[in-house]
């Protein structure tokens, strides 16, 4: 007979451990290791061990329909989800406090209740009262979606049975409380088996399902990281307090593409969608000025034009200065490393300051000749042509490497009124008309090209 051993677990960080101790090892938490019994005694042997029943298993062809998507007619939040609410399916949306997860959530609810699905939201953070106060804000209070406040699993999964809704709002996971669980609401065993409980009856019962995720200080989703592995789809909810827009983005969905984007503007009535993101985060740009220029992204399967600012200026520091808000940190330090090494353009003695205006964040290769074209239009105090835009991955020789979709790149800079592109020399571009194209090879034939040095 198969003996069953029970584990022992850490509610803080999740970490096994072979038997109780005081003290976790991995993260130094005291009393937090908790012994879990296994979840099942396994096969046994012998003639008169009891059998699992057998699966069905199928091929790869079906004659079973393509999953309808209910779309919610806010169509960056359907972009985003892929064309629209899959049946069935567990959406976990995290992103900072205050940043608006449950005004963006509220008015999907009521947008999916509008064109007819049975939307149930439920809150373990506000009561009830305080949600209808944000939807008379909002101008929501007729939309025909039912509310709840509940932290209680049991009693969550009970209703949710008997409503059997279309769509299951829970905000958040980590205030929920399972019974059955000997630890606090919101540590690693919560959360693993709250969401654990909430996926299997979105996949048993056909009910889509989404959960709100807390994030940590790094900006991750709070909780066991599992949770994400056991979700259809995890969307983030990004932004900067001081700026009015939000960006929806799509890390992993089963359903569509992944690090697709949708764009939101927080106004005093709500969020408000913005259909020209590109238009929108260039609205401001004024005269050429040194330090400016405007990248050609693509975030998902759109193309978004975002402006890259640099200001350099002496240092009296010790060690200079590196603020870089919205980009990579550590990339910004290899393309100057590279300036310094390839192209004999120093940086030591002075501070760097790099952003990304409008609050968007860009994580692209793509943005690397951008950057680099910043640091040196500010060092030099030489402004880049307003009519450019540039994209191209640096290698480490120095070298400027192609990247992919430069046709709906181009097509996106001369829809906005750009009718010049700097790309990479070895950048294939076909049947594009009306905007011209400068190649460079490497970034020294860059810095002589533009800046007359090299």
């Amino acid at each position: 007979m198969v003996k069953s051993s029970s584990a022992f677990t850490c509610t803080a960080c999740g970490a096994a451990h072979k038997k109780w101790a005081g003290r976790c090892d991995a993260c130094g938490a005291w009393n937090t290791i908790i012994e879990e019994a296994p979840l099942s005694r396994g096969p046994g042997r012998g003639l008169g061990a009891a059998k699992g029943r057998s699966i069905a298993l199928a091929g790869l062809t079906s004659d079973e329909p393509a999953l309808p998507r209910a779309q919610s007619r806010m169509a960056e939040l359907d972009r985003v989800l892929g064309g629209g609410l899959v049946p069935g399916s567990a959406i976990l949306v995290g992103g900072d406090p205050g940043i608006g997860k449950s005004t963006l959530l509220l008015q999907a609810a009521a947008a999916f209740a509008r064109v007819g699905l049975n939307a149930v939201y439920i809150s373990g953070e506000e009561a009830s009262a305080q949600v209808r106060m944000r939807a008379r804000r909002l101008g929501l209070s007729d939309a025909p979606m039912r509310l709840g406040a509940e932290t209680n699993l049991r009693d969550i999964l009970t209703t949710l049975d008997q409503e059997r809704p279309d769509l299951a709002i829970i905000d958040s996971v980590q205030t929920l409380w399972a019974d059955h669980v000997e630890a606090a609401p919101g540590s690693v065993a919560q959360v693993r088996a709250a969401a654990h409980e909430l996926v299997t009856f979105a996949k048993r019962r056909g009910v889509a399902v989404i959960l709100v995720g807390h994030v940590t200080k790094d900006g991750q989703i709070a909780g066991p990281r599992v949770v994400e592995h056991m979700v259809d789809t995890v969307l983030y909810f990004e932004g900067e307090r001081g700026h009015q827009f939000r960006i929806l983005r799509s890390v992993k969905n089963r359903f569509g593409p992944a690090d697709e984007i949708g764009v939101f503007e927080m106004t005093g009535a709500g969020l408000a969608e913005v259909a020209n993101p590109s238009a929108l985060f260039l609205s401001e740009r004024g005269q050429p000025v040194p330090g400016s220029a405007v990248f050609a992204g693509i975030e998902g399967t759109r193309p978004v034009l975002t402006e890259i600012q640099a200001l350099v200026a002496p240092s009296t520091l010790a060690s200079p200065r590196r603020t870089v808000v919205g980009l990579d940190s550590g990339r910004v330090s290899t393309i100057i490393a590279v300036l310094e090494a390839r192209c004999g353009i120093p940086f030591a003695g002075l501070d760097v300051f790099l952003n990304v205006a409008g609050g968007m964040r860009v994580n692209e290769p793509a943005a690397d000749l951008a950057i680099a074209g910043a640091l040196l239009s500010a060092r030099e105090d030489s402004a880049f042509p307003p009519e450019a835009v540039l994209f191209g991955e640096i290698s480490l020789s120095g070298a400027l490497r192609p990247v992919a979709g430069v046709e709906n790149r181009l097509k996106e800079a001369q829809k906005l009124g750009f009718s010049q592109a700097i790309i990479p020399e070895g950048q294939k571009v076909e049947g594009l008309d009306g905007i011209s194209v400068m190649r460079i090879a490497d970034l020294t034939g860059f810095v002589g090209e533009l800046f007359g040095a090299g």
